[in-house]
C-alpha cells in the first residue's frame, strides 16, 4: 500500500519540541501494534522534514460516517452493528489502556472502521495527543473526553458511549478504578459548568 503522512508547521525554537512528538506518536503507534491494536503501520520518521510516513489505510470510514450512514432511520439505538462496533471500540480502548497508553483525542473521526464481507474492524489514528501513563486520571480523562466527543457529535448518543463503556469494562481488569474515575471527573467537568 502507499504511505500517507503527517507533517506539523515548525516555528523558531519548535524543533526540538516536534522531534520529541514525532517520536513518541511512531512509538505510541508501534506499542499499540505489539498490544494488539489496529494502527496505521510507520514506514519511516523523518525528522528533517517534521514528518511521519505511514501506512494508506485504503476501504475504510471514519466510525462517525459509519455512525450517520447507520442513523438513517431516526432510531440508531437498534442498530445492531452499531452497537456491536462501539463494543469493539470499548474493547481496543481498554487493550491500549491496560498497555499505559492513552490517546488523548478519542473522537468517532479518529476511529477508522473497515468492512471486510460483514466483519468491521476497528483502527484508531491520529496519536499526535497520545502519551503513556500509569494513572488512573489519565485514563480516565481518556474516557471523559470520549464522551464529550461522542455526545457533541452525535444527538441521543448516551447509548453508544455505555456500549463503549460496556466493552471497555469487559476487556480490562483495571477497568472499575478507571471508571469510578470517569465517574468523579464527569461531576467535576458538570461544577465547572456550573460555576462558569
Amino acid at each position: 500500500s502507499s504511505g500517507i503522512n503527517a507533517e506539523w508547521p515548525l516555528r523558531p525554537g519548535d524543533e526540538k519540541l516536534t522531534s520529541r512528538r514525532l517520536t513518541q506518536e511512531s512509538r505510541i503507534l508501534a506499542k499499540c501494534r505489539t498490544l494488539g491494536v489496529s494502527t496505521p503501520t510507520v514506514y519511516f520518521v523523518d525528522q528533517g522534514r517534521a514528518t511521519i510516513y505511514m501506512e494508506y489505510l485504503k476501504d475504510t470510514i471514519q466510525l462517525k460516517e459509519f455512525i450517520d450512514t447507520h442513523n438513517t432511520s431516526g432510531d440508531i439505538s437498534s442498530l445492531t452493528p452499531v452497537k456491536e462496533l462501539c463494543y469493539k471500540v470499548g474493547s481496543q480502548i481498554a487493550t491500549f489502556h491496560s498497555g499505559d497508553v492513552i490517546h488523548g483525542d478519542l473522537t468517532s473521526s479518529n476511529i477508522l472502521i473497515r468492512t471486510s464481507r460483514d466483519h468491521h474492524h476497528v483502527i484508531f489514528i491520529d496519536f499526535g495527543l497520545a502519551g503513556t501513563t500509569t494513572l488512573v486520571e489519565d485514563k480516565g480523562v481518556d474516557l471523559y473526553v470520549l464522551e464529550k466527543a461522542f455526545l457533541s457529535s452525535h444527538p441521543n448518543s448516551q447509548w453508544l458511549v455505555d456500549e463503549i463503556l460496556r466493552g471497555y469494562k469487559m476487556s480490562y481488569k483495571d477497568s472499575k478504578t478507571v471508571l469510578d474515575r470517569l465517574a468523579e471527573i464527569r461531576l467535576r467537568g458538570r461544577k465547572r459548568s456550573m460555576v462558569g
